[in-house]
């Protein structure tokens, strides 16, 4: 490969000079992408207000709270307003041992042209931090630098550790609907990283194939669709080497990993540092999970109200609302006037917008500047730029995009987040000349703005709920696919056969992972008055996403349900079952959607057994009155009550506590089918 970095490689191969030398980070303050358009034509992704907050600002105090002391911001799309922000930023401006340095370059148009010139520049003495300025965090760094180290004394090729986090709540959408689809392959003795494979870069295909020679000397492998990458890293010196001998190495993971993990000269190592669900990373990727992260710092999932680093607010300063306003699940920034009689539910309104009277505004992004007048409805999915104007009773559909500048043709069009008009951040943008700006049929009379042209996908990745039809859809194409792939003939990665005296914890693991992520959706479904068809879309989609029959949909959902009446305020064990009555009279049609047969509900009367003897005990002494429920409210049927009391007649008595506990109960049901007869 390349010569080594003169002042780089020397400093780095000494582990004791090693931790003499302060911890460095490179900050990406661009991410290459086009995702945000056509917002990002006018400002940084990275100064996107999150929560009233310029998003690098959680990255910055993120790194400053874990020990960094150096960071080097790349500085490429819109560089001057980049730079421009940090100069007047306090941590940043004021001297302290935390110092941030800016470099500028508006010719990269990768991340991997950025860190070719960090390398260039010659600032990285050791093991350094690679972040993107989009990420928000709030893990501690110690156990993977000190994993990074240790690993490095022992073995020299051991450059680089991701930090991964199991898919948190609700991400089996992402993972059933999204381009981001993400497989590794990691040992689970040692941590390396064996294969990462992006379904991005399969496109709709979503079958990965191992080569067999990484089996070589693995007595285990552990396979993972249920991993997220957090997309921070410690990395080597030796990887900014790398980067430099290979021109061709754009995307960090999908040329610089996949570079790494297929040479098999150098021999290379990644590793994985896994967090759990105490700790926070996330990336702004798209809108929405701007739209997810926004949420989790709202409800202090990110940043503790203890934590002095960052301070949020939900509406800005000097913003002001008028009477009969209604305002829900929202965050309006600084300078905003808001007049009477509007209605913003689940959006995200920047600094100094104006909405007249009337207003109606649901799932929508509106920037700096933006005049809406009096009587328009924006529709969920909505997005407009900077200082666009919608006139009086305008109705805008759902998930158009409007700018005042026009939408790039497909020639100018590509990965990179070009600077399309002045880097500078106190310009005023007029509209072009051959930009028709005032549509009465789109933006009202004395509208103002380009009307961008729809996307069948752009669904995917708004603020918006996804719609329930799109969603199904989306199941049945998984459904289709699955089907498809395994009428073929040919070997699969179900078929590979890897002992592991683990295994049973991994299953166990697994069915806890199912149960949580169901009880999650569930509760969703219940705090934000959620469809019937609703959840069953989403359960589905788990389903689908964890291998599960629908029996065991039915044991969860259940779990779910009496959770819930658990919760319920209760001084008294009658109080109890009237609080399970009232949830089991609300959710039956759910629980009886997936209870098709006997046999089905025989299961949920057994997790019932289970969860009065662990995780709910509050019920074992009510067990028989909810039986009755269940039977009263028709979700459990006589004869299954009555085949689980033959199925336990041989039983151990220790496993027939309910049984006898529902003797009376039981003995009632015969009485009546024999009265019946």
């Amino acid at each position: 490969m390349g010569a080594k970095k003169k002042g780089t490689s020397s400093r780095s191969e000494d582990s004791e000079e090693l931790g003499h030398v302060p911890l460095q980070a490179v900050l990406l303050a661009d991410s290459f992408t086009n995702k945000f358009d056509p917002i990002t034509l006018e400002r940084p992704k990275v100064l996107f207000p999150l929560v009233n907050v310029p998003m690098i600002c959680y990255t910055l105090a993120w790194l400053k709270s874990a020990g960094v002391k150096e960071v080097f911001v790349l500085c490429c799309s819109h560089s001057k307003q980049v730079i421009s922000y940090l100069e007047n930023h306090p941590e940043v401006s004021q001297p302290s041992s935390f110092t941030v340095t800016t470099i500028e370059s508006r010719s990269c148009a990768s991340a991997g042209d950025a860190l070719r010139l960090i390398y260039e520049r010659d600032v990285i003495h050791g093991d350094f931090v690679l972040i993107s300025g989009d990420t928000v965090t709030d893990m501690s760094l110690t156990q993977v630098l000190q994993d990074h180290k240790e690993r490095r004394k022992k073995d020299k090729n051991a450059v680089m550790t991701i930090v991964v986090k199991p898919s948190q709540i609700m991400t089996h959408q992402s993972r059933l609907l999204s381009n981001g689809e993400l497989f590794m392959a990691i040992d689970p003795c040692t941590q390396q990283l064996l294969c990462y494979e992006d379904k991005a870069d399969h496109a709709k295909e979503s079958i990965f194939c191992l080569d067999k020679t990484m089996l070589a000397g693995k007595s285990a492998i552990s396979l993972h669709y249920d991993r997220e990458d957090c997309y921070i890293d410690v990395c080597s010196p030796e990887v900014l080497s790398l980067l430099a001998d290979n021109f061709d190495y754009q995307d960090l993971r999908r040329d610089l990993l996949g570079g790494l993990l297929e040479d098999d000269v150098m021999g290379y190592k990644i590793f994985t540092h896994e967090i759990d669900s105490s700790s926070y990373a996330a990336k702004v990727d798209n809108f929405r999970s701007y739209d997810t992260i926004s949420k989790d710092i709202i409800q202090r999932g990110t940043y503790p109200s203890s934590t002095p680093a960052v301070q949020v607010k939900e509406i800005g300063r000097g913003t002001k609302i008028g009477d009969s306003t209604e305002i829900l699940s929202s965050v309006i920034g600084r300078g905003c006037s808001v007049g009477s009689n509007v209605s913003i539910e689940g959006c995200y309104i920047w600094d100094n917008v104006t909405i007249e009277d009337g207003c109606k505004l649901k799932d929508v992004v509106v920037c700096d500047g933006v005049v809406i007048k009096s009587g328009a409805v924006l529709e969920p999915g909505v997005v407009l730029s900077f200082q666009v104007v919608l006139g009086e009773q305008c109705t805008v559909p759902s998930y158009l995009k409007v700018s005042l500048l026009q939408q790039p043709t497909e020639q100018d069009s590509d990965d990179e987040e070009l600077e399309y008009v002045a880097d500078n951040s106190n310009v005023e943008i007029s509209p072009p000349i051959d930009c028709d700006v005032n549509k009465p049929n789109e933006l009202g009379t004395n509208g103002a703005g380009c009307v961008w042209s729809v996307c069948d996908e752009d669904w995917r990745n708004s603020i918006a709920p996804i719609p329930a039809e799109k969603l199904a859809e989306a199941i049945r194409a998984a459904e289709e696919e699955d089907q498809e792939y395994f009428a073929q003939d040919g070997s699969s990665l179900a078929e590979l056969e890897l002992e592991s005296s683990d295994s049973e914890d991994n299953c166990n693991e697994d069915d806890s992972d199912f149960e949580n992520e169901v009880e999650a959706t569930f509760l969703t479904a219940v705090h934000e008055n959620k469809t019937l068809d609703h959840v069953v879309l989403e359960v589905n989609a788990l389903r689908l996403s964890f291998n599960k029959q629908t029996a065991e949909c039915a044991g969860a959902i259940f779990y779910s349900v009496m959770k819930l009446a658990s919760e319920a305020p209760h001084e008294s064990a009658s109080e109890l079952v009237r609080a399970a009555a009232k949830v089991i009279s609300e959710w039956k049609h759910l629980l009886k959607y997936y209870l098709s047969d006997i046999d089905e509900e025989i299961e949920v009367i057994i997790k019932f057994e289970e969860m009065c003897l662990e995780s709910s005990k509050e019920f074992a002494s009510v067990f028989d009155k909810i039986l009755d429920q269940l039977y009263d409210q028709e979700v459990i049927q006589e004869e299954a009550i009555l085949r689980w009391v033959e199925e336990k007649t041989n039983a151990d008595e220790s496993d027939k506590v309910f049984v006898r506990q529902a003797e009376n109960f039981v003995r009632w049901l015969r009485e009546a089918e024999e009265e019946e007869w």
